[in-house]
């Protein structure tokens, strides 16, 4: 049975890592912000009708916490995923997907800058392990490439940051369902999307899709919405529920994995010190998700968004 359980998050995490390559190519055509804008706004809209359909609309009240819904909806699915999206303007996916790979270990951080739960000292070693891997696949081993980290490096640490913060956050809202929790969170953060994508698209920064910009980039956005988001997510909660959140938070280690294969076939030829930075980021993200677990395994939680230290992929999470 616990074999058959492990099923749940590979799912989850080979279609996340599928999900860059596809999110680059349809910023040929779209902007970033309006393609985010576009994407979560139908993955509310999928949301919202699972959720009328399992709790009715008692469900849809935000209980007296509406600030801290709309606090985490903007921080976490705003902000992660504009900032993600911004970034694969400027950096490869697969160096995008590494940088995912490392929530895991900055969620503990967050953990100990707000509740003062520190780390172990071997946790953090091994975050500065992770990120010199990740140094290597970005500059390929090359001091002259330090300046390709640049903006999309940037802007990645502050979108595993927000979603860091997210997760972290969505520890207070034990008694709520993760399907209520998500939905009502990711209607604040489509919310922000578009005002934002409105603003933009009015002072010039970016410019409203055409209709045959949308059209070409269908495909991308099915496969965003509902693999991505709807199967993704439910999958990853499921295989939390069977496994427990430090087990199945292993499985985000494969994410990188996946965007590399679908690169390679796609064309791309890795240059040895970017696998063997890749290898070590890997290598080093186990041993810290290791590191982190309990001495004594406990009982599997009920939901993925119950668990400080759960942590959920950036880009499906709009979708819980």
């Amino acid at each position: 049975m616990r074999s058959r359980a492990t099923a749940y998050p590979l799912v989850a995490v080979l279609g996340w890592g599928v999900m860059f390559p596809i999110l680059a190519s349809a910023l040929n055509r779209v902007d970033p912000l309006n393609l985010t804008t576009a994407r979560y706004l139908l993955a509310a809209v999928v949301l919202v009708a699972i959720l009328l359909l399992r709790e009715g609309a008692g469900a849809l009240r935000h209980g007296g916490r509406a600030l801290e819904v709309v606090v985490l909806g903007v921080v976490g699915f705003a902000g992660f995923n504009l900032l993600t999206n911004l970034a694969l303007e400027h950096a490869a996916p697969q160096q995008i997907s590494l940088f995912v790979a490392t929530t895991p270990v900055i969620t503990q951080l967050v953990r100990w800058a707000r509740d003062g739960v520190r780390p172990k000292p071997l946790l953090l070693a091994l975050s500065l392990v992770a990120l010199l891997g990740v140094g290597l696949v970005i500059t390929r081993g090359s001091l002259a490439g330090l300046g390709q980290f640049g903006l999309g490096g940037l802007m990645m640490i502050g979108a595993v940051l927000g979603w860091g913060i997210y997760t972290h956050g969505a520890s207070r809202f034990g008694e709520w369902s993760p399907l209520r929790f998500t939905t009502l969170t990711a209607l604040a953060g489509t919310a922000a999307m578009l005002a934002l994508s409105i603003g933009a698209d009015a002072v010039g920064w970016q410019h409203a899709p055409a209709a045959a910009d949308l059209v070409a980039v269908a495909p991308q956005l099915t496969y965003a919405v509902l693999v991505g988001a709807v199967i993704a997510v439910l999958a990853w909660n499921t295989g939390v529920q069977r496994l427990g959140a430090a087990n199945a938070a292993l499985f985000m280690n494969l994410v990188p994995v996946t965007t590399f294969a679908v690169q390679i076939a796609r064309g791309y030829r890795p240059e040895p010190v970017e696998l063997v930075g890749a290898a070590i980021t890997i290598a080093a993200l186990i041993a810290a998700n290791l590191a982190a677990r309990p001495r004594t395994a406990s009982l599997p939680r009920p939901t993925a968004v119950t668990d400080p230290v759960a942590v959920t992929e950036p880009v499906a999470v709009s979708a819980r």
